[in-house]
């Protein structure tokens, strides 16, 4: 019964991002700061590289990061936050098909409204800017999706977890804040974290926000050497197993919550 939900439920998602085309317009146009990014850091190259980038190797990692920044965009977070202090999540309970499976083909179904606006445009000055700095093996590229789908999951399952706690404090989108601080920080979305203190980038690895963009990143730009791509993808998707075994439990725990408190 769920999975042959899945289809109708992605259909609707996507009609509501067509419905409300006005705010995802406005969403895709804020997701500019690898772009600002890209300016600051190309300008700071402009007279030799730094590190192991130069303008070139910097285009495509601001641009790539652009890419998949929108591709593992989600927005849970605040669709459980204001459901739950509205109580119409009971209205949701009420439906065969779980909340945060609903939540996901929700998410899910924007993505190809993504692809058609922004995408196109993307991926022609990604390849006549980047100047041959996306690699040319053909596993990287069919890995790709893989650690992308892998971003998303992170995500996703990040936000339903931050979102869990609109069970027992007043915001639960304030929290998220901060998650969204260390993001930036610690996911190479501002900084390439190769240029880091080597004790900062020896700690992004032992964090999620790495796996939510520097890797599929530095995946397909060849920054990644080949024998540790195994090893990222397992420790990704690892991260991805403990954050739905978390999710699952602060979910079953809020429900009880949210039920004994009248929702």
């Amino acid at each position: 019964m769920r999975l042959r939900a899945i289809p109708t439920l992605l259909r609707i998602g996507l009609a509501e991002a067509v419905a409300y085309r006005a705010e995802f317009l406005i969403w895709l146009l804020s997701t500019n700061m690898p772009l600002v990014m890209l300016a600051l850091w190309s300008a700071a190259a402009a007279d030799g590289p730094i590190g192991r980038y130069d303008t070139q190797a910097l285009t495509a990692y601001f641009l790539t990061g652009l890419v998949v920044r929108l591709l593992t965009g989600a927005w849970v977070i605040w669709a459980l936050d204001a459901e739950i202090k509205a109580g119409t999540l009971s209205y949701r309970l009420l439906r065969p098909v779980p909340p945060l499976l609903a939540y996901a083909c929700e998410n899910l179904a924007a993505v190809p409204l993504r692809l058609l606006l922004s995408l196109p445009v993307t991926a022609v000055l990604l390849f006549t800017s980047s100047d041959g700095h996306l690699s040319g093996e053909p596993l990287r590229w069919l890995l790709f999706p893989l650690a992308v789908a892998g971003a998303w999951a992170i995500t996703f399952l990040a936000m339903s977890l931050v979102g869990a706690l609109a069970f027992y404090v007043e915001s639960a989108g304030s929290i998220f804040e901060l998650w969204m601080g260390l993001f930036g920080v610690f996911s190479g979305y501002l900084v390439p974290l190769d240029l880091y203190p080597p004790w900062m980038e020896a700690l992004s690895r032992w964090l999620p926000f790495r796996y939510m963009l520097a890797f599929p990143v530095e995946l397909v730009t060849g920054l990644l050497p080949a024998e540790r791509i195994a090893k990222e993808l397992l420790v990704q998707w690892l991260f991805v197993g403990g954050l739905l075994l978390l999710v699952s439990l602060a979910w079953r725990r809020g429900l009880r919550h949210f039920s004994a408190v009248g929702g």
